[in-house]
């Protein structure tokens, strides 16, 4: 009866709503690096503990008042809450016992909900002694205040501070990743204090003459002349004595020389992920930013617009010129391959993007990056750079909401105005913005002066536009040449006298920003004459 309850529990936890978001929460507060509400959490503890420690050393000389009395409770009670939710969420107990019930339903074997538990309690002991679970758990052994002794733990209180710092956390791995070489110089200066220490003390020893009175003394003065600090207090007076210590000085520079370049070696390694971490907690502080994978020449030219637009942007590249370039420009850089699924999600694709532009000189790559993206997160805009117009098509199937051809773009400019020098000149100032004209687009609306008419109707050199081309989805118009598709658009560059007009169809024209807004109020008011009841 007692296991059917348990096992029923299990099943209740698993569909319901209610728990499953409760434990999203928390795992969003404590756990989810990518959670902006774990940031604010991680700022809010750091300053609650560094208040506590100050809290505990005023103590010292001071009597404390019922007001920080209660403080004291409140953040240890604080600190019990976090810990025992931090111990919830390591392992999930119901679906450890589900997992072996569905097991052994389907072997036809006996359900031991002993040994579940056996393997429940084994992961919940296994995160009691984890490193970070038992410094807080020892942090909150300072409010026992009958036990002054208690006190050393106050130690503990600032070593919590390695959970809410990352480049803190990066700094114990860097010394678990070098843990080999670090045993080994440990167990080498172990070796040499012991045998200084010893050596001294049969040298020193008061029987000879010396200052050291017992073995602690030669174990204090070995570890002092090791670390090359000299204090002075023990000093060798026999000569057997200070043979000992030039030995000890010229190893312990060995040793600490040896032990820096461990330390140095290993932070080398991990400075890009330190950079990478900034970098991402930067990110996880805007609402709204952009993606762009690959900082080439289109990249760079994109990263310039989209800064002197004020848009925040991070750029991902694989090669260390583009990002060396992308760091001197003072922009967000992440140095990976963008095409792996941890990259872009650690990015921020389902938190806070807006778009991915993807404008590597590789279609493969951007192929993949697209796929990519758009598998993380289906609803996000994709726009692909696409090299040679047979990948256009694979672009779209992969997910791109809009595929750029650029050397196509260029191709079609030059061939078009190459005997109009001024209109070329034109084009290249709005792309340069190095004039007051502008392009924009006029919508063609049923109703208006536009609809039905021919593009050689229409005088846009006396209202002082230029006409660059139209965009449509009307299927009439795929007869006519240079046709550039747009996913489910079509663009038509410099059309024909005889193109006819239809409603929705968007006219993309240069001008001044005077000469189309006064175009653009003619087409408005055509468009109410005709709805006006008559």
């Amino acid at each position: 009866m007692f296991t059917r309850l348990i096992v029923y529990f299990a099943y209740f936890l698993k569909t319901s709503q209610r728990y499953q978001r409760s434990k999203t929460f928390f795992y969003n507060l404590l756990e989810n690096p990518n959670s902006r509400l774990k940031l604010y959490f991680d700022i809010f503890m750091i300053c609650l503990v560094m208040l506590s420690v100050f809290l505990l050393i005023y103590e010292v000389d001071h009597e404390l008042g019922e007001g920080e009395v209660v403080f004291e409770h409140c953040v240890i009670s604080l600190f019990i809450v976090e810990y025992l939710l931090r111990g919830w969420l390591y392992s999930d107990s119901h679906k450890i016992v589900l997992e072996h019930y569905e097991k052994s339903e389907y072997l036809n074997i006996p359900f031991r909900i002993g040994k579940v538990a056996g393997i429940i309690i084994g992961k919940k002991i296994k995160y009691v002694f984890s490193p970070l679970a038992l410094i807080d758990l020892l942090a909150i052994l300072p409010t026992y205040r009958p036990l002054r002794v208690m006190r050393i733990f106050l130690l503990f209180r600032l070593f919590k501070l390695f959970r809410y710092f990352n480049s803190i956390k990066v700094f114990a791995r860097v010394l678990v990743s070098r843990r080999f070489e670090l045993i080994t110089l440990g167990v080498f200066l172990g070796f040499l204090v012991f045998i200084g220490s010893t050596a001294i003390y049969l040298f020193e020893n008061p029987a000879s003459g010396g200052q050291v009175n017992n073995l602690f003394e030669g174990f204090y003065w070995a570890i002092v002349t090791v670390a090359t600090v000299g204090y002075g207090d023990i000093s060798p007076l026999t000569t057997g004595g200070r043979i000992i210590a030039m030995v000890l000085i010229l190893m312990g520079l060995g040793v600490l020389s040896f032990l820096v370049s461990i330390i140095v070696t290993a932070f080398n390694e991990e400075m890009d992920e330190l950079r990478e971490n900034s970098t991402y907690a930067e990110l996880n502080r805007f609402n709204d930013f952009i993606i762009i994978c690959g900082f080439g020449r289109v990249g760079q030219h994109i990263a310039r617009q989209l800064e002197k637009d004020r848009l925040r942007f991070v750029i991902i590249d694989n090669h260390e010129p583009s990002v060396l370039n992308a760091k001197r420009l003072g922009y967000l850089v992440i140095h990976e391959d963008a095409s792996k699924n941890g990259v872009i999600q650690n990015a921020g694709i389902n938190n806070g993007a807006t778009a991915v532009i993807c404008t590597t000189g590789d279609d493969v790559i951007n192929v993949y990056i697209t796929l990519t993206s758009r598998h993380l997160n289906p609803d996000i805009r994709i726009i692909s750079r696409a090299n040679h117009p047979d990948n256009v098509k694979k672009l779209y199937q992969a997910g791109a909401s809009n595929v750029i051809q650029p050397f196509e773009i260029a191709g079609m400019v030059v061939a078009e105005y190459i005997g109009q020098p001024v209109a070329f000149e034109a084009i290249l100032g709005i792309i340069r913005e190095e004039s007051h004209i502008i392009m924009a687009t006029l919508c063609v609306h049923a109703g208006s002066l536009l609809e039905g008419m021919s593009i050689g109707n229409i005088d846009f050199e006396q209202r002082k536009l230029m006409l660059i081309g139209i965009i449509s989805v009307n299927p009439v118009h795929r007869k006519h040449k240079n046709s550039y598709p747009i996913k489910n658009q079509h663009f038509y560059f410099n059309p024909e006298p005889h193109f006819e007009l239809h409603d929705g169809d968007l006219l993309v024209v240069i001008g001044r920003e005077y000469a189309i807004d006064y175009f653009r109020g003619q087409i408005e008011q055509s468009r109410l004459k005709t709805r006006r009841p008559q």
